[in-house]
Protein backbone atom coordinates (compact mmCIF):
# COMPACT_ATOMS: atom_id res chain seq x y z
CA UNK A 1 0.00 0.00 0.00
CA UNK A 2 1.31 3.51 -1.12
CA UNK A 3 2.18 6.05 2.05
CA UNK A 4 0.41 9.48 1.96
CA UNK A 5 4.00 11.06 1.66
CA UNK A 6 4.31 12.42 -2.51
CA UNK A 7 7.46 12.56 -4.21
CA UNK A 8 7.82 14.54 -7.34
CA UNK A 9 10.36 14.06 -9.63
CA UNK A 10 11.58 16.82 -11.66
CA UNK A 11 12.94 16.55 -15.26
CA UNK A 12 14.28 19.02 -17.54
CA UNK A 13 14.06 18.34 -21.06
CA UNK A 14 15.50 20.41 -24.23
CA UNK A 15 15.28 18.65 -27.43
CA UNK A 16 15.47 15.05 -26.31
CA UNK A 17 12.38 13.38 -28.47
CA UNK A 18 14.26 10.35 -28.50
CA UNK A 19 14.78 9.82 -24.82
CA UNK A 20 11.66 11.00 -23.60
CA UNK A 21 9.67 7.42 -23.59
CA UNK A 22 12.93 5.08 -22.69
CA UNK A 23 13.44 7.49 -19.23
CA UNK A 24 9.44 7.19 -18.91
CA UNK A 25 9.44 3.59 -18.93
CA UNK A 26 12.55 2.97 -16.90
CA UNK A 27 11.22 5.72 -14.22
CA UNK A 28 8.17 4.63 -13.63
CA UNK A 29 9.64 1.07 -13.19
CA UNK A 30 11.64 1.92 -10.21
CA UNK A 31 8.23 4.37 -8.82
CA UNK A 32 5.71 1.53 -8.91
CA UNK A 33 7.84 -0.74 -6.76
CA UNK A 34 8.31 2.69 -4.67
CA UNK A 35 6.22 2.95 -1.04
CA UNK A 36 5.68 6.44 -2.55
CA UNK A 37 2.98 8.10 -4.17
CA UNK A 38 4.58 10.12 -7.22
CA UNK A 39 4.30 13.06 -9.84
CA UNK A 40 6.50 13.28 -12.76
CA UNK A 41 6.96 16.89 -13.65
CA UNK A 42 8.56 17.14 -17.18
CA UNK A 43 9.63 20.96 -17.66
CA UNK A 44 10.03 21.48 -21.49
CA UNK A 45 12.69 24.07 -21.87
CA UNK A 46 11.86 25.65 -25.03
CA UNK A 47 12.27 22.59 -27.36
CA UNK A 48 12.08 22.74 -30.93
CA UNK A 49 11.76 18.83 -31.44
CA UNK A 50 8.69 16.68 -30.75
CA UNK A 51 9.55 16.65 -27.14
CA UNK A 52 6.52 18.69 -26.10
CA UNK A 53 4.06 16.33 -27.77
CA UNK A 54 5.51 13.34 -26.71
CA UNK A 55 5.18 14.25 -23.11
CA UNK A 56 1.69 15.51 -23.52
CA UNK A 57 1.10 11.89 -24.73
CA UNK A 58 2.89 10.48 -21.83
CA UNK A 59 0.06 13.19 -19.52
CA UNK A 60 -3.16 11.23 -20.94
CA UNK A 61 -1.35 7.74 -20.52
CA UNK A 62 -0.11 8.57 -16.65
CA UNK A 63 -1.86 11.12 -14.98
CA UNK A 64 1.14 11.01 -12.62
CA UNK A 65 3.29 13.23 -15.54
CA UNK A 66 2.53 16.83 -15.89
CA UNK A 67 4.70 19.02 -17.80
CA UNK A 68 5.88 23.11 -17.83
CA UNK A 69 6.08 24.56 -21.05
CA UNK A 70 8.52 27.20 -21.39
CA UNK A 71 7.96 30.09 -23.77
CA UNK A 72 11.63 29.73 -24.77
CA UNK A 73 15.20 28.01 -23.80
CA UNK A 74 15.75 29.52 -20.51
CA UNK A 75 19.02 26.78 -19.68
CA UNK A 76 18.16 23.49 -17.49
CA UNK A 77 18.82 25.49 -14.33
CA UNK A 78 15.87 27.29 -14.96
CA UNK A 79 14.25 24.01 -15.79
CA UNK A 80 15.20 22.58 -12.88
CA UNK A 81 14.12 25.72 -10.40
CA UNK A 82 10.53 25.57 -12.15
CA UNK A 83 10.35 22.17 -11.41
CA UNK A 84 11.15 22.48 -7.85
CA UNK A 85 8.77 25.83 -7.44
CA UNK A 86 6.13 23.83 -8.68
CA UNK A 87 6.48 20.83 -7.14
CA UNK A 88 3.92 19.79 -4.71
CA UNK A 89 6.08 16.18 -3.00
CA UNK A 90 7.19 16.16 0.31
CA UNK A 91 10.62 15.58 -1.06
CA UNK A 92 11.88 16.19 -4.43
CA UNK A 93 14.52 14.44 -7.14
CA UNK A 94 16.13 15.91 -9.91
CA UNK A 95 17.11 13.56 -12.74
CA UNK A 96 18.46 14.33 -16.25
CA UNK A 97 16.16 12.92 -19.04
CA UNK A 98 19.33 11.20 -21.27
CA UNK A 99 19.34 8.04 -18.69
CA UNK A 100 22.92 8.91 -18.10
CA UNK A 101 21.64 9.27 -14.44
CA UNK A 102 20.07 6.21 -13.36
CA UNK A 103 16.56 5.86 -11.69
CA UNK A 104 17.25 2.74 -10.24
CA UNK A 105 19.02 5.07 -7.36
CA UNK A 106 16.06 6.92 -6.14
CA UNK A 107 15.38 3.93 -3.72
CA UNK A 108 18.27 4.53 -2.04
CA UNK A 109 17.84 8.27 -2.07
CA UNK A 110 14.31 7.77 -0.53
CA UNK A 111 15.71 5.58 2.18
CA UNK A 112 18.59 8.34 3.35
CA UNK A 113 15.67 11.19 3.42
CA UNK A 114 13.62 8.75 5.20
CA UNK A 115 16.88 8.58 7.96
CA UNK A 116 16.52 11.97 8.40
CA UNK A 117 18.28 13.86 5.54
CA UNK A 118 16.90 16.95 3.86
CA UNK A 119 19.35 16.75 1.35
CA UNK A 120 21.35 13.49 -0.88
CA UNK A 121 22.84 13.77 -3.36
CA UNK A 122 24.11 11.00 -6.31
CA UNK A 123 27.59 11.92 -6.58
CA UNK A 124 29.90 10.94 -9.75
CA UNK A 125 32.33 8.49 -8.64
CA UNK A 126 33.32 8.22 -12.26
CA UNK A 127 31.91 9.40 -15.51
CA UNK A 128 32.08 7.32 -19.12
CA UNK A 129 32.75 11.11 -21.14
CA UNK A 130 34.94 11.72 -23.68
CA UNK A 131 38.28 12.49 -22.05
CA UNK A 132 38.15 16.13 -22.83
CA UNK A 133 34.90 16.83 -20.73
CA UNK A 134 35.80 15.01 -17.98
CA UNK A 135 39.27 16.60 -18.06
CA UNK A 136 37.48 20.58 -18.19
CA UNK A 137 34.65 18.86 -15.89
CA UNK A 138 37.37 18.19 -13.45
CA UNK A 139 39.11 21.46 -13.10
CA UNK A 140 36.21 23.44 -12.68
CA UNK A 141 35.20 21.51 -9.68
CA UNK A 142 38.58 21.83 -8.28
CA UNK A 143 38.91 25.63 -8.59
CA UNK A 144 34.95 26.00 -6.82
CA UNK A 145 35.93 23.72 -4.12
CA UNK A 146 38.76 25.82 -4.16
CA UNK A 147 37.68 29.41 -4.06
CA UNK A 148 33.88 29.32 -3.37
CA UNK A 149 32.48 26.10 -1.86
CA UNK A 150 34.81 23.82 -0.52
CA UNK A 151 31.72 21.04 0.68
CA UNK A 152 31.27 20.71 -3.06
CA UNK A 153 32.02 16.82 -4.84
CA UNK A 154 35.05 17.19 -6.55
CA UNK A 155 33.45 15.17 -9.59
CA UNK A 156 30.60 17.21 -9.51
CA UNK A 157 26.73 16.30 -8.93
CA UNK A 158 23.31 16.98 -11.06
CA UNK A 159 21.08 14.37 -9.00
CA UNK A 160 19.88 14.41 -5.94
CA UNK A 161 17.05 14.32 -3.64
CA UNK A 162 15.41 17.29 -1.82
CA UNK A 163 12.93 17.46 1.61
CA UNK A 164 10.17 20.08 1.51
CA UNK A 165 11.89 22.48 3.90
CA UNK A 166 14.48 22.87 0.89
CA UNK A 167 11.60 23.47 -1.62
CA UNK A 168 10.58 26.20 0.39
CA UNK A 169 14.13 27.61 1.11
CA UNK A 170 14.81 27.98 -2.53
CA UNK A 171 11.58 30.48 -2.90
CA UNK A 172 13.74 32.92 -1.34
CA UNK A 173 16.42 33.47 -3.77
CA UNK A 174 16.02 35.73 -6.39
CA UNK A 175 18.85 35.93 -8.49
CA UNK A 176 18.46 35.04 -12.28
CA UNK A 177 22.36 34.13 -12.87
CA UNK A 178 22.36 30.96 -10.78
CA UNK A 179 23.77 27.71 -10.07
CA UNK A 180 21.31 25.38 -8.64
CA UNK A 181 23.26 22.45 -6.98
CA UNK A 182 25.18 25.09 -5.50
CA UNK A 183 22.81 27.06 -4.37
CA UNK A 184 21.25 23.84 -2.77
CA UNK A 185 24.87 23.30 -1.22
CA UNK A 186 25.45 26.69 0.59
CA UNK A 187 21.95 26.28 2.34
CA UNK A 188 23.09 23.69 4.59
CA UNK A 189 20.87 21.31 6.72
CA UNK A 190 21.53 18.04 7.14
CA UNK A 191 23.04 16.41 3.86
CA UNK A 192 24.37 13.37 2.67
CA UNK A 193 26.00 11.55 -0.72
CA UNK A 194 25.81 7.98 -2.30
CA UNK A 195 28.45 7.64 -5.06
CA UNK A 196 27.84 5.88 -8.25
CA UNK A 197 29.23 5.81 -12.12
CA UNK A 198 27.50 8.23 -14.43
CA UNK A 199 26.25 6.86 -18.12
CA UNK A 200 26.90 7.83 -21.34
CA UNK A 201 24.19 9.24 -22.66
CA UNK A 202 21.54 6.72 -24.39
CA UNK A 203 20.88 8.56 -27.81
CA UNK A 204 21.25 12.01 -29.04
CA UNK A 205 24.18 14.76 -28.20
CA UNK A 206 24.70 16.98 -25.10
CA UNK A 207 22.61 20.37 -25.13
CA UNK A 208 25.71 21.78 -23.46
CA UNK A 209 27.42 23.59 -26.21
CA UNK A 210 30.90 24.72 -24.71
CA UNK A 211 29.68 28.64 -24.49
CA UNK A 212 27.31 27.32 -22.10
CA UNK A 213 29.46 25.46 -20.01
CA UNK A 214 31.60 28.48 -19.60
CA UNK A 215 28.35 30.89 -18.69
CA UNK A 216 27.83 28.35 -16.01
CA UNK A 217 31.42 28.04 -15.00
CA UNK A 218 31.52 32.16 -14.70
CA UNK A 219 27.64 32.00 -12.62
CA UNK A 220 29.52 29.49 -10.26
CA UNK A 221 32.26 31.11 -9.30
CA UNK A 222 30.66 34.94 -9.97
CA UNK A 223 27.89 34.02 -7.19
CA UNK A 224 29.99 32.20 -4.49
CA UNK A 225 32.90 33.55 -4.72
CA UNK A 226 34.81 36.80 -4.00
CA UNK A 227 38.00 35.51 -5.40
CA UNK A 228 38.04 37.19 -8.82
CA UNK A 229 37.21 40.60 -7.09
CA UNK A 230 40.15 40.22 -4.67
CA UNK A 231 42.34 38.80 -7.55
CA UNK A 232 41.83 41.93 -9.10
CA UNK A 233 43.52 43.74 -6.03
CA UNK A 234 46.13 41.13 -5.57
CA UNK A 235 47.07 41.52 -9.40
CA UNK A 236 46.68 45.61 -8.90
CA UNK A 237 49.47 45.33 -5.97
CA UNK A 238 51.43 42.92 -7.84
CA UNK A 239 52.47 44.94 -10.77
CA UNK A 240 52.50 48.07 -9.03
CA UNK A 241 55.12 46.52 -6.96
CA UNK A 242 56.62 45.19 -10.17
CA UNK A 243 56.49 48.86 -11.48
CA UNK A 244 58.04 50.32 -8.46
CA UNK A 245 61.01 47.98 -8.30
CA UNK A 246 62.05 48.37 -12.11
CA UNK A 247 61.62 52.02 -11.51
CA UNK A 248 63.64 52.13 -8.73
CA UNK A 249 66.22 49.76 -10.78
CA UNK A 250 66.43 52.21 -13.80
CA UNK A 251 66.91 55.29 -11.45
CA UNK A 252 69.82 53.62 -9.94
CA UNK A 253 71.54 51.91 -12.84
CA UNK A 254 70.98 55.39 -14.62
CA UNK A 255 72.46 57.34 -11.42
CA UNK A 256 75.32 55.00 -10.97
CA UNK A 257 76.19 53.29 -14.17
CA UNK A 258 75.08 56.82 -16.71
CA UNK A 259 73.26 53.98 -18.06
CA UNK A 260 69.55 54.51 -18.86
CA UNK A 261 68.63 55.16 -23.10
CA UNK A 262 65.02 53.40 -22.88
CA UNK A 263 64.76 51.31 -25.75
CA UNK A 264 61.18 50.80 -27.72
CA UNK A 265 61.12 46.91 -27.55
CA UNK A 266 61.13 47.91 -23.65
CA UNK A 267 58.89 50.02 -23.44
CA UNK A 268 56.46 48.27 -26.02
CA UNK A 269 56.64 45.37 -23.59
CA UNK A 270 55.47 47.56 -20.57
CA UNK A 271 53.02 48.99 -21.95
CA UNK A 272 50.97 45.82 -23.28
CA UNK A 273 51.96 43.92 -20.49
CA UNK A 274 49.78 46.91 -17.86
CA UNK A 275 47.30 46.71 -21.26
CA UNK A 276 46.85 43.18 -20.89
CA UNK A 277 46.30 43.56 -16.64
CA UNK A 278 43.74 46.49 -17.45
CA UNK A 279 41.57 44.80 -19.75
CA UNK A 280 41.70 41.30 -17.57
CA UNK A 281 40.51 43.63 -14.23
CA UNK A 282 37.97 45.53 -17.00
CA UNK A 283 36.61 42.12 -17.80
CA UNK A 284 36.17 40.97 -14.25
CA UNK A 285 34.46 43.97 -13.09
CA UNK A 286 32.29 43.52 -16.14
CA UNK A 287 31.05 40.24 -15.24
CA UNK A 288 30.15 41.33 -11.66
CA UNK A 289 28.43 44.93 -13.27
CA UNK A 290 26.29 42.68 -15.58
CA UNK A 291 24.71 40.13 -13.53
CA UNK A 292 24.14 43.50 -10.60
CA UNK A 293 22.03 45.44 -13.85
CA UNK A 294 20.78 42.43 -14.84
CA UNK A 295 18.80 41.45 -11.38
CA UNK A 296 17.36 45.16 -10.94
CA UNK A 297 15.88 44.86 -14.06
CA UNK A 298 13.83 42.43 -11.94
CA UNK A 299 12.95 39.98 -14.86
CA UNK A 300 11.99 36.28 -13.84
CA UNK A 301 13.88 33.36 -14.13
CA UNK A 302 11.66 31.71 -16.61
CA UNK A 303 8.08 32.06 -18.34
CA UNK A 304 5.34 29.24 -18.34
CA UNK A 305 3.52 29.11 -21.71
CA UNK A 306 1.75 26.19 -20.75
CA UNK A 307 1.52 23.66 -18.18
CA UNK A 308 -0.37 20.22 -18.63
CA UNK A 309 -1.88 18.23 -15.47
CA UNK A 310 -1.38 20.71 -12.63
CA UNK A 311 -4.52 21.10 -10.31
CA UNK A 312 -4.48 24.78 -10.37
CA UNK A 313 -2.86 27.05 -12.84
CA UNK A 314 -2.12 29.56 -10.02
CA UNK A 315 1.48 31.02 -10.55
CA UNK A 316 3.72 29.00 -8.45
CA UNK A 317 6.53 31.59 -8.85
CA UNK A 318 5.93 35.49 -8.86
CA UNK A 319 6.36 36.81 -12.33
CA UNK A 320 6.09 33.31 -14.16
Amino acid sequence: MKSQNLLSVVVPVYNEETNIRPFYKELTNVLDKSDLQAEIIFVDDGSTDRSYELISVLTQEDNRVKCLRFSRNFGSHAAILAGLHWAAGDAAVIISVDLQDPPELIPELIRQWQQGFQVVWAVREGRDDPWLKKFFASVFYKLFRRIALPDYPASGMDFGLFDRCILEKLRNFKELNYFITGMIVWLGFRQTKIYYRRRSRRSGQSKWSMSKRVKNAIDAIVSFSYFPIRFISYLGLFVSLASFLYAFFLITRKLIYGLGAPGWASIMVAILFIGGVQLIMLGILGEYIWRTSDQVRGRPPYIVMEQIGFKSTKQRYSGT
